[in-house]
């Protein structure tokens, strides 16, 4: 099961697609404590975050995340404007596993949610 912090409804859309289409289960939250809960209860095997997501506090989140032994080792990927040169060094510096251009997110989607299933 993969978990998306994604409120973009663009986003939401195009995941949930290709994750029907790629037989993948996915489930949706949109705020820092929904992460946290749904990631403690359903151990996701990744988490994908929208850097630009301010309700997700997605910073915040894999910062909380990376500090608590039960939740470390899951596997997080941020997605955000390929212009955003700080924001992927925050992102990079809080710990997640993965930052990508939204642009590289949308083109490999498919491939990146089978893969989370299949590691």
């Amino acid at each position: 099961m993969i978990l998306a912090a994604v409120d973009d409804m663009l986003f939401r859309s195009k995941i949930r697609t290709v994750a029907k289409q790629a037989g993948v289960e996915v489930t949706f939250a949109r705020t820092s404590d929904e992460v946290l809960a749904q990631t403690r209860e359903q151990k996701p095997s990744l988490v994908i975050f929208d850097l630009n997501n301010p309700k997700g506090a997605p910073i915040e989140t894999v910062t909380t995340m990376k500090a608590d032994p039960a939740l470390a080792g899951i596997r997080t990927l941020g997605f955000v404007s390929h212009v955003q040169t700080a924001l992927i060094t925050e992102a990079r510096d809080a710990g997640f596993d993965e930052v990508m251009a939204r642009s590289a997110f949308a083109g490999n989607l498919a491939e990146i949610l089978r893969g989370a299933v299949t590691d």
